[in-house]
């Protein structure tokens, strides 16, 4: 390729040529590349072999007057309460109360309205043959979770594993859908009540990040079921033992779990033992352990160490 030149005459009249430099700019084709794959990985997972939604994003939206009027009515409610409730104390509680408490119970269930406050998935999502079903027990004062477990991959070319299930809580939303999240900063242990058939379970905690890439990081934990007809009463996991994981990997640089900015906790799962499973929940709660002084299991390194 040829240069553009120009040619002008030093002090002493010796004629110069100077070659001119284009500017390198990153080309149209490089760029657009990136953009598409950041778009990829930031779009939520779509089945190989699925057409993309191409429909606008009004487009999606279900317009009901009805609904929009009872939506209103709502909000205002949840926004007249949290007005209330932040001059008596956190989460509506006196303030002494909030400090002394060494007990919470965060979820039971009583009833059908406790089985909305959760979402269950399973591989299907993926097209994979799990299902995963919930339900109240017996006497309507536990949730039951069972289904079957095929590890089974889908043939679409590029899914290699497969084979889980999981339930997870919803993240709780306050006033014109605002995200809350869960104060857990003066307790240290999650207690439970379970019974399930004698499989592993791992438990999950999702917390709030700072940026957009963290968004897949959860804490996890082993849950041992004994199986059989009794309950486990006493299932105590400590806050400090949960170690951090993203997409499934498990990183090198470990830190605690954000106890003040929990958005919500979640059990899975994925033990490649197909067939049934059950799991039975009579109550989730948390509790404050005096004599458990941990901070934290782990090795923590340190990023500017000392010389």
């Amino acid at each position: 390729m040829a240069l553009p030149r120009t040619t002008f005459k030093t002090l002493f009249g010796i004629p110069r040529v100077i070659y001119r430099q284009p500017l390198l700019f990153p080309s149209t084709s490089t760029s657009s590349g990136i953009l598409s794959t950041r778009g990829a990985y930031e779009r939520d997972y779509r089945r190989p072999g699925q057409a993309p939604d191409t429909r606008w994003p009004w487009q999606k939206i279900r317009f009901d007057f009805s609904k929009g009027v009872e939506g209103i009515r709502k909000h205002f409610g949840l926004l007249t309460d949290e007005f209330v409730n932040r001059f008596t104390g956190p989460e509506g509680k006196p303030l002494i109360n909030h400090m002394l408490e060494q007990t919470q119970v965060q979820w039971e269930f009583r009833g059908p309205e406790s089985l909305n406050q959760w979402i269950v998935s399973s591989d299907q999502e993926i097209g994979g043959r799990s299902g995963a079903y919930i339900k109240l027990g017996r006497n309507n004062t536990t949730c039951f979770l069972y289904g079957m477990l095929c590890s089974t991959a889908p043939r679409d070319g590029e899914t290699r594993y497969s084979g889980y299930c999981t339930i997870r809580s919803k993240q709780p939303l306050g006033s014109f859908d605002r995200k809350k999240h869960y104060d857990w900063s003066t307790f240290n242990t999650l207690h439970m009540r379970i019974r399930g058939d004698g499989r592993p379970w791992m438990v999950n905690i999702s917390a709030e990040t700072y940026f957009s890439h963290q968004r897949d990081d959860i804490y996890s934990y082993f849950l041992y079921t004994r199986g059989g007809p009794y309950w486990q009463d006493f299932v105590t996991i400590p806050f400090s033992k949960f170690f951090l994981s993203s997409r499934g990997r498990i990183q090198d640089d470990q830190h605690a779990l954000w106890l003040d900015k929990v958005n919500s906790i979640g059990f899975t799962l994925g033990d490649k033992a197909d067939g049934p499973f059950q799991l039975e929940i009579d109550f989730i709660a948390l509790c404050n352990d005096h004599a458990h002084t941990e901070e934290f299991a782990y090795e923590l390194y340190k990023r500017n160490p000392e010389v």
